[in-house]
């Protein structure tokens, strides 16, 4: 890319000359993947409505980018270029990953893309996100703000990263608080998903990578079709890295004949709240989505629950892999699932309590951390977190 393409407007030496708003704060949001990229859009829309404000977007580097192009078309927001990026300066910065943030010029805010920190580097205990490796770049902390979602995660940060404690917030979970304010429009996303009323929906959710329910476990579909009564309804929902990793023609192909035989399959673009609100009942791996379903009352029936290489010790997605209901193939699936609805509220309260410690309040903690970092006071009112949406073209 060569300089005569860069964007003159609206940031640069010379923006100032052709802006319609002169005087603004520069605010970047910095998409590695199209999951972190969902979540940075609920973040930056705590700010965005500020008249002080203009915010840009920007593809960081990343081995999960695909699809992120189209993601930020999508938005209809203003998207730079990572190598004009690099080169100015910003009043702040957002990011929900860590590719290429040493390269950044600006106060930089980073939040979970998930449920917490629940995951290890393989083959060691480090908690990914919260680890040196990470947050520091030639002796520097690169995170001027760390959101953690759990005053626990304060001490795995003290005891992997100390230099790094100074910069954490701690906020509670976006991703909770919006689906506990979904829950009163649980009938529209049914509605949305073709579920009628006397149905039931099972929505099987499956993370990325080799060890995820979707490569080690593909045949549960087809099983679940076969095997209950008329009145279930299968959905299929994966991570955006299954979608874009291996393409959204190929990812339809492999399901085709699932889909021939009544799979309702959740596209990438959906809203995946929306169905797990809907669900009556959730199969699932390690990802997050059991562990917010699980945080809902859903029923959780876990795949190969036994991934303590990838689960850290003391997050939720601990707990379920100790106390969920393992699923076995040679188990009946009315069994199963009568053993996940006993437990669920049992699990709901655990894993509450792991997985946020300031429930309800989390927009209103990274917006001030975002003004504070911006140093410019609070403009506005404090909206409470909002319900998800979704369409039934959407889930076509």
């Amino acid at each position: 890319m060569t300089r005569a393409e860069w964007l003159q407007v609206p940031v640069g030496l010379d923006a100032p000359r052709w802006v319609t708003r002169p005087g603004l704060l520069n605010v970047l949001v910095v998409v590695h993947t199209v999951t972190s990229g969902q979540r940075l859009l609920e973040v930056i829309e705590l700010v965005e409505r500020d008249p002080r404000l203009q915010v840009t977007f920007v593809q960081a580097p990343d081995v999960f980018s695909n699809g992120v192009d189209d993601f930020l078309r999508s938005t209809g927001g203003l998207v730079l270029q990572w190598d004009q990026v690099i080169r100015e300066r910003f009043d702040l910065a957002v990011a929900a990953g860590y590719g290429g943030l040493q390269h950044l010029h600006a106060p930089l805010l980073v939040v979970p893309h998930g449920a917490g920190f629940g995951k290890t580097h393989s083959g060691t205990s480090a908690v990914y996100g919260l680890d040196a490796q990470r947050l520091i770049h030639n002796g520097r902390i690169l995170p001027d703000a760390v959101v953690l979602s759990h005053e626990d995660q304060l001490e795995v940060l003290r005891a992997q990263c100390p230099q790094a404690v100074d910069a954490a917030v701690v906020a509670g979970d976006p991703g909770y608080d919006r689906m506990v304010a979904s829950l009163p429009h649980r009938d529209r996303y049914r509605e949305a998903l073709d579920i009628r009323p006397e149905q039931s929906l099972v929505v099987v959710s499956s993370t990325w990578g080799g060890q995820s329910l979707f490569g080690r476990c593909a045949e549960l579909f087809p099983r679940l079709l076969d095997e209950l009564p008329s009145r279930y309804r299968v959905a299929a929902l994966m991570h955006p890295a299954v979608w874009f990793g291996h393409a959204p023609r190929q990812i339809r192909s492999w399901l085709a004949d699932c889909v021939d035989a009544g799979l309702v399959v959740i596209g990438p673009h959906v809203d995946w709240r929306a169905a797990v609100v809907a669900a009556d009942l959730v199969v699932g791996d390690h990802g997050s989505v059991p562990v917010y379903a699980s945080a809902i009352g859903t029923p959780v029936v876990l795949v190969d629950p036994g991934l303590q290489a990838v689960t850290a010790s003391g997050s939720p997605q601990d707990l379920l892999r100790h106390n969920a209901v393992t699923y076995h193939h040679a188990s009946s699936l009315p069994t199963m699932f009568e053993e996940a609805r006993a437990r669920s509220e049992r699990l709901r309260e655990g894993v509450v309590e792991r997985l946020t410690s300031r429930p309800g309040r989390s927009t209103t903690l990274i917006r001030e951390a975002m003004y504070r970092l911006l140093g410019v006071p609070v403009q506005g009112k404090h909206r409470a977190p909002a319900p998800v949406t979704v369409t039934p073209e959407e889930c076509r």
